[in-house]
């Protein structure tokens, strides 16, 4: 199995940026396709941005697209989440996710499809 750290977040005004980060540790051997989630106040859990083990395939939600940049550094056991021009409707707490069920070539949207999840960390815009 994998544990999952995510870091990063904090309290920043409308139109900021912050880079989120995410460290795997534990079956990091395993090449893995991984993902964003949020889950924004009084919301269920929605689809952020995910990416494969190569970093070849993206995926964004709508509301992120042109804004967010997923990426990740295997050497480093690392995915990165870039948020641009924060907006108050992206507050929320956001968790990294991983899974190894699933081709490592693929980038997948769909949380059912993750197992491993950590403890998120809260992303706060002001307006």
């Amino acid at each position: 199995q994998v544990q999952l750290v995510e870091s990063g977040g904090g309290l920043v005004q409308a139109g900021g940026s912050l880079r989120l980060s995410c460290a795997a540790s534990g079956r990091t051997s395993s090449r893995y396709p991984m993902g964003w989630f949020r889950r924004c106040p009084g919301k269920e859990r929605e689809f952020v941005a995910a990416i494969s083990w190569s970093g070849g395939s993206t995926y964004y939600a709508d509301s992120v697209k042109g804004r967010f940049t997923i990426s990740r550094d295997n050497a480093k056991n690392t995915v990165y989440l870039q948020m641009n021009s924060l907006n108050p409707e992206d507050t929320a707490v956001y968790y990294c996710a991983a899974d190894f069920r699933f081709p490592a070539n693929t980038a997948r949207v769909s949380a059912s499809d993750y197992e491993y999840w950590g403890q998120g960390t809260q992303v706060t815009v002001s307006s």
